[in-house]
């Protein structure tokens, strides 16, 4: 059993160092740093997918598998589809755009090296859901049903999210405002947050005391809290931010959560989306 999931685990670091080394390509040859998250999301959803229906001992893949299967492939369009349409309206990734300008000449050898860590570190994200999808049981359980549900519900809200973020940017009364529309009056990164929600899902299909490679599924929404709240989501935004809104962004902040959704903070006495 131990040299099949190690076997699993190469595997799936090959695949995703390989299909980021081709985002590094479509990225150098496009000028367009956006690509970049595109083709990450759908790898993930492809090598995910992949790794779920991962044979056990030449048999079919169970019911089990196959809902993992579809979960992070669901996950993966959805978000690899929105993040293409915004990718296909800009030149460049402003985040991208400031490692570029950052590391200069030596751009192109930095940038395969980062693509190439951001393998490395989606290598826990894919792991976790190839041990959810082999839990040690044909039958799906409840386990399975609300590991689904949380996963739908970060997608919905992800979705919702985004949705309104949009509806807020495209009223030209609102340039240079800072949107706390709706999910943005409760925290000031709801995307991010409902993204870190639907990794918990594989956790919930898979922790069992009887599973101890179940463990490993913590790592996911582990990683990705860190990678999103203190590594390439956040902290950029947010500094991006300060410079385009300033006092605007600096208000919002002081009345809004960062991450987790919380009732907005009133002490500050700026309201409405304008602030």
């Amino acid at each position: 059993m131990t040299i099949v999931y190690l076997g699993a685990l190469l595997a799936i670091a090959v695949a995703l160092s390989l299909l980021m080394a081709l985002a590094w390509v479509v990225q150098q040859r496009t000028g367009n740093s956006g690509w970049v998250d595109t083709i990450w999301t759908f790898s993930l959803g492809i090598v995910g997918a992949g790794a779920a229906l991962w044979p056990l001992a030449d048999a079919a893949p169970n019911a089990r598998q196959w809902l993992v299967a579809a979960l992070v492939v669901t996950w993966s369009v959805r978000l690899g589809s929105h993040i293409a349409m915004r990718s296909a309206g800009i030149a460049d990734d402003p985040r991208y755009a400031a490692f570029a300008a950052e590391w200069g000449a030596d751009s192109p050898r930095k940038m395969f090296l980062f693509l190439q860590n951001q393998a490395l570190g989606s290598i826990p994200l894919v792991f976790a859901i190839f041990v959810a999808s082999r839990f040690p049981s044909d039958a799906l359980r409840v386990q399975d049903y609300l590991g689904a549900l949380i996963l739908f519900t970060g997608i919905a809200g992800e979705a919702l999210a985004d949705r309104q973020l949009k509806a807020f940017r495209s009223d030209p009364a609102n340039k240079g405002k800072v949107c706390d529309a709706g999910l943005w009056g409760w925290s000031r990164h709801p995307n991010y947050f409902f993204e870190w929600l639907g990794w918990l899902a594989y956790p919930v299909i898979a922790l069992s005391v009887d599973y101890p490679w179940s463990l490993a599924t913590l790592l996911a929404p582990i990683f990705m809290y860190w990678i999103l709240r203190h590594v390439t989501g956040v902290p950029p935004l947010e500094e991006q931010m300060m410079k385009s809104r300033g006092d605007r962004y600096r208000a919002y902040q002081a009345r809004t959560s960062v991450f987790f959704p919380l009732p907005p903070r009133t002490h500050s006495g700026h309201q409405g989306a304008a602030s």
